[in-house]
């Protein structure tokens, strides 16, 4: 039913936008020639036909809206460019007023964007109030259950209500809620003693049964291929949609996505977590803002260079080998805030509080961040971020790789020159192994949770606190 009047509702606006484009170009009573009319008529029948391919009309539950309207926005295009093509062939063009054609196709493609945005922002509202929602069983052992529990309180406007949980490692309910409520606290145990937990296969399919659940999502790891038979040969009969969620949690530090590979259903395990056109935000930020920052800060960069040569013998920029996105090699530079020294072969010596190495002026750039100016370098060649986890010499990536769970993960983005755990105190030498598992934390929790905006933050409060800290010496 709602996908007829949706498919209704899209051919009207197409006619709408053909009538209000006509509006707009000669300001007259609305006359259209033959030609707009069989253009407008023809547009109609693609939407139609077409739409449904582009999958304009499959359901948006738990699905974010900007996919969406990107699907719908290439599905108009490709209807006008079509109509566009027809006028062509049928040399009728010269029939046609162009502005008249661009404003129509303008129109029509926001009447259509506008009538999705306000329905998913309807459809939201009504299934946070527990209307429209599908009831959801879920299957599975009790920490992968709370995640999903977690997540669809979480994300209430998607309209998925839980109303029981069957636990495959065959703890009562009582012993449920005790050791998860003693190891998540009184929020989760309140939240899980509300449904009902089930032991027994059998109960547990007269309930889905009985109360007509929706869905019934299997949260089980690769492993359990017989229990996961087990429960489709039981619904084999019923029509509940069965939903396998795999718990792959002990295998992956990044979201688990489904890509197609050769026309095969893949699921990532350890891949880069985002894709290019996700990452083109940030990469046109990076390049703007560095060379913004280098034009900006041009003279910031010859008062420290002369005052680098005047205070002690050797070069202005350090040049050091970091690993890059992938663990790319590449040169990052710096402001040289030592004394020239040599190191042992295969060792790096963090600088400490009163370090001797460290100049006086050395103090000051590395107390102010001063010193990481020359990184804008980096980042106008595209090999680093304004914003990412910081690049760690090598030697000291040879050091934690083995000792800090994740630590290697953090090279699956470009590196940075602040972040996430630059700008909550993780600055400086890192003596102690917890210290950095602490930072590696914040820094996996960025890529988990990354978006353009959160980029923003991160700068705005490098602004003003995350030049200057106690712990960069």
């Amino acid at each position: 039913m709602f996908r007829n009047t949706a498919r209704c509702l899209d051919a009207l606006f197409v006619v709408a936008g053909g009538l209000l484009a006509y509006w707009m170009r000669f300001s007259t009573p609305i006359a259209l020639s033959d030609t707009e009319r069989l253009l407008i008529a023809f547009n109609c029948v693609l939407v139609l036909l077409l739409f449904p391919g582009f999958g304009v009309y499959e359901t948006w539950r738990g699905k974010a809206l900007a996919p969406v309207l990107a699907r719908l926005a290439a599905a108009w295009l490709t209807v006008a460019a079509t109509s566009l093509v027809l006028a062509f062939t049928l040399h009728r063009m010269d029939a046609v007023s162009r502005l008249w054609f661009g404003y129509s196709t303008l129109i029509s493609g926001v009447l259509l964007i506008a009538a999705r945005c306000v329905t998913h922002a309807v459809l939201r509202s009504l299934r946070r109030r527990g209307i429209n929602a599908r009831t959801v069983a879920i299957v599975g052992a009790p920490g992968f259950a709370r995640t999903l529990l977690a997540h669809l309180e979480h994300a209430a406007d998607a309209g998925f209500k839980p109303v029981c949980v069957f636990d495959t490692s065959v703890q009562g309910h009582d012993a449920y809620a005790a050791q998860y409520g003693a190891q998540y606290g009184a929020p989760y145990c309140a939240q899980l003693t509300r449904l009902p937990v089930l032991t027994d296969l059998k109960a547990f399919a007269a309930k889905v049964r009985n109360e007509r659940v929706n869905e019934v999502w299997l949260a089980l790891p690769l492993s359990e291929e017989r229990t996961i038979y087990r429960f489709t040969r039981t619904f084999r009969d019923d029509f509940v949609n069965l939903r396998f969620i795999p718990d792959v949690r002990s295998l992956s530090l990044f979201n688990h996505t489904i890509v197609d590979v050769v026309g095969l259903p893949t699921l990532n395990l350890s891949a880069t977590p985002f894709s290019p056109p996700q990452m083109w935000p940030k990469l046109m930020f990076d390049r703007l803002f560095a060379a913004f920052a280098l034009l900006l800060l041009a003279p910031v960069f010859v008062v420290l260079a002369l005052g680098i040569k005047l205070t002690s013998p050797g070069p202005v920029f350090f040049r050091q080998i970091r690993k890059g996105v992938d663990g790319r090699p590449f040169g990052i530079y710096k402001f040289r805030s030592m004394s020239v020294h040599q190191e042992a072969h295969g060792q790096v010596t963090q600088a400490t509080r009163n370090d001797s190495r460290v100049t006086k002026l050395g103090k000051f750039m590395r107390r102010t961040s001063l010193d990481e100016l020359p990184q804008f370098l980096n980042v106008l060649l595209g090999q680093m971020s304004v914003v990412g986890p910081r690049p760690h010499a090598l030697e000291h990536d040879d050091l934690y790789k083995d000792q800090v769970y994740g630590y290697m993960h953090r090279y699956r983005i470009k590196p940075g020159i602040t972040g996430w755990a630059q700008v909550n105190g993780y600055r400086g030498a890192t003596t102690k192994v917890e210290k950095m598992e602490a930072r590696v934390k914040f820094d996996l929790f960025y890529i988990h949770n990354w978006s353009f905006w959160f980029d923003m933050k991160i700068v705005f409060l490098t602004i003003f606190k995350g030049f200057v800290g106690r712990n960069a010496f």
